[in-house]
């Protein structure tokens, strides 16, 4: 899978990205090579985050509004 991440200088020096089709993934690193695998952990924590089994019984669905 390939995911794209938009990476910011930070005013305060080092770097900060984020994940456009991952809503509120975002990290943080004083360097690219850090900003890489912080990236790395936090797509796979969102993802990890996102998997779980609805039960038959309780069926979960997101509805999206537009307001």
């Amino acid at each position: 899978m390939i995911i794209k991440a938009i990476v910011h200088k930070a005013d305060e020096g080092g770097y900060w990205a984020e994940v456009p089709a991952l809503p509120g993934c975002v990290t943080q690193a004083e360097t690219r090579d850090e900003l890489q695998a912080n990236l790395r952990e936090a797509v796979e924590l969102w993802m990890e985050a996102g998997e779980h089994e609805a039960s038959p019984d309780n069926e979960e669905q997101i509805l999206e509004l537009a307001v």
